[in-house]
């Protein structure tokens, strides 16, 4: 009959103990103070190098620019995979929205990083905000025009006289920069980041995000061969959105930990480009949380996108850089329609990778 493992120990007992492997051995009670000793000390050690490890992360709180969707899904894969954690950075990813303005947020110390938009933060710099990019994120813009052909506009020269949908704030840059461009003279009818008015025919054209409105037209029944899209992109007006900011006081006391968040997130992007069914089910695990309404099959297409806009010709070598011409066009249209009164030295306003 095999021996009982006892319940507790009594100064004479002895354990049974099984070694994977080994035939079962008897230890007395020398033996098992040694074993035990060992054992705590190990445990000991074992608290030691992990609360040091812990002591070691600095607390980071970053703030996307709006609500969980495929379009943050780098940061999210960052935390959930411990990339942020293998950088030394116990990051805080909060819940963004209309109610937490990107810059104000950070300006006030509730963000330690935002996202936000080059021209935003362009607008922000150059008023008084000490606000400095620490990795440009998307290269190509994914702002639009989109029409139906059906109602004659396949060219630019087309909207001539036409009512055209028009997003306010931000998004109003590269569409007046496009009818400046081509000489257009156009009834722009002012509108809240919804298709709603463009389905019903209320406008000729609008303005649609090409990861997000875009796609919400082709399932409402819409065919690509059925819309003419103008992308500002290919028309000489890119105007990269989605950059990483801080305050420059944030980067001039840490730019090691500024330079890790960046290369941390961007390892995030890639993972999640790699792994894109895992991606999506950690964006939908976010997106729910929030009550977002989406789907997984939005969700997929918007991380489609967001690929195309990091990584534009599938390269890497630009990722997460800001290219000064780039900084130049948006300055140069932000001074020509007096939204700021001199544009900020490109060296001071950019300290990500060169």
């Amino acid at each position: 009959m095999a021996p009982v493992r006892p319940a507790c120990l009594s100064p004479k007992a002895t354990i049974l103990i099984k070694v994977a492997g080994v035939s079962d051995k008897i230890f007395g009670e020398t033996q098992v103070r040694r074993i035990g000793a060992i054992l705590f000390l190990f445990a000991l050690l074992q608290a030691a190098v992990s609360g040091a490890w812990a002591q070691e992360l600095k607390k980071v709180v970053m703030l996307p620019q709006w609500l969980p969707q495929a379009q943050f899904a780098g940061y999210m894969l960052a935390v959930e995979k411990g990339f942020y954690r293998e950088a030394g950075l116990d990051v805080d990813l909060l819940r963004g929205g209309p109610d937490k303005p990107p810059f104000h947020v950070l300006e006030t110390g509730g963000a330690t990083f935002c996202t936000d938009w080059l021209s935003n933060a362009i607008q922000k710099r150059a008023a008084g905000l000490r606000v400095v990019n620490v990795g440009q994120i998307i290269q190509r813009s994914a702002l639009l025009l989109v029409a139906k052909k059906k109602s004659g506009i396949l060219r630019p020269e087309d909207l001539n006289g036409k009512k055209v949908g028009v997003w306010a704030g931000q998004f109003y840059l590269q569409p007046v920069s496009f009818f400046r461009k081509y000489g257009l003279n156009v009834n722009v009818v002012p509108c809240y980041s919804s298709m709603g008015l463009f389905l019903k025919g209320g406008v000729d054209a609008n303005t649609a995000m090409w990861y997000n409105e875009y796609h919400t037209l082709l399932n409402s029944g819409l065919d690509a061969d059925e819309l003419t899209a103008f992308f500002f992109a290919d028309l000489g007006l890119n105007f990269p959105e989605d950059g990483i900011y801080c305050t420059q006081d944030t980067f001039e006391s840490d730019p090691t930990m500024c330079a890790a968040f960046l290369q941390a997130s961007l390892k995030g992007w890639l993972y999640a480009f790699e792994h894109k069914e895992e991606a999506v089910r950690i964006v939908m695990k976010y997106a729910d949380a929030a009550n977002t309404g989406t789907n997984k099959a939005h969700q997929q297409w918007m991380l489609d996108r967001m690929q195309d806009l990091i990584l534009p010709g599938d390269s890497r070598a630009e990722m997460g850089k800001l290219k000064p011409g780039d900084y130049a066009a948006v300055g140069e249209a932000l001074l020509s329609y007096k939204l700021i009164n001199g544009l900020p030295p490109f060296d001071e306003f950019y300290r990500g990778p060169k």
